[in-house]
């Protein structure tokens, strides 16, 4: 199980509430601590039991790249309150979620999306439904259809037992055992715990659903004219390094393999992680300015 490095945050993060028309989204936002904001800003979306707290260890060094970054919790996801109507939990719903929010997050400038794992599935949503125009695209630690392995069994078991046996079930058949095996210190043990129980249990559960039934749009997206970054870890055992790295070469995206990592490369190596990024919107930034520049 991956855990955040730490959960006090660092200079320059503090809670939000952003508010939009699909409604209002718990989030973290990251700004510079010296210098200004001069960049285009950057949109995090977590996995299926995570938040926008797994991304505490890179929010700091993002937003000293000159930019504003939020991470934000999904509908039904820990701070973010959900309907009991599965509807809301589908990625296209959820998608729309995100379109709303780098609306507001961007204010007219264009927005670097990331998705991590099921994330990825749901920004790729935002991505296709051609409502938002996205700075650039990461899929990280996502792959181009259903989850596969031993998170394919915890995604069923999620499904199956969340809205059924309760999720203070859930924790104590599957998560706290983890936790303990992997010497996780109490107090990121006391934050898993909450965090979990704070989801919404029929929000989870679906959630769980599209992860092990979603469709392959490698296609799809592919059609859209948007620069792409594909990064995951080398060890990674949701979607297999090979099949994330096939998806790369069939969109043509940058491809970044984090070495030492898993399934949660901001958390696992935060640095490298951060640095890739940064890069890479550097880069899409003046393969914007440059075409813009041609075009005149």
């Amino acid at each position: 199980m991956s855990t955040p490095r730490f959960l006090d945050l660092p200079p320059g993060v503090a809670p939000q509430k952003i508010e939009t028309p699909q409604g209002t989204f718990a989030a973290l936002e990251a700004v510079p601590v010296s210098g200004v904001v001069e960049r285009w800003p950057a949109l995090l979306v977590p996995g299926l039991t995570g938040s926008k707290e797994d991304f505490i260890a890179v929010l700091m060094t993002l937003a000293q790249s000159g930019r504003r970054v939020v991470a934000i919790d999904l509908r039904g996801q820990y701070e973010t309150p959900g309907p009991d109507d599965p509807g809301a939990y589908t990625c296209a719903a959820l998608g729309a979620d995100v379109d709303a929010l780098a609306q507001v997050v961007g204010d007219g400038d264009p927005v670097h999306l990331v998705g991590h794992s099921f994330g990825g599935l749901v920004a790729r949503e935002a991505v296709i439904d051609g409502r938002t125009k996205f700075a650039s695209f990461t899929l990280m630690s996502s792959g181009p259809g259903p989850i596969e392995g031993r998170r394919a069994n915890a995604g069923k078991k999620i499904m199956e037992e969340a809205p059924t046996l309760g999720l203070e079930h859930v924790w104590r058949s599957r998560f706290e055992p983890e936790a303990l095996a992997d010497d996780v210190p109490d107090d990121i043990v006391g934050f898993l715990r909450k965090r979990l129980l704070a989801n919404s249990p029929v929000g989870l559960s679906c959630m769980a659903e599209q992860v092990l039934t979603t469709r392959d749009r490698t296609d799809e997206l592919r059609e859209i004219e948007i620069p792409t970054l594909v990064l995951y870890g080398e060890h990674d055992d949701g979607w297999p390094p090979d099949a994330q790295s096939d998806m790369a070469a069939q969109l043509g995206a940058d491809c970044v393999v984090v070495p030492g990592a898993v399934h949660s490369p901001a958390v696992e190596a935060p640095e490298t992680t951060a640095a890739a990024l940064v890069r890479f919107w550097n880069a899409a930034e003046k393969h914007f300015l440059d075409t813009r520049s041609s075009a005149v």
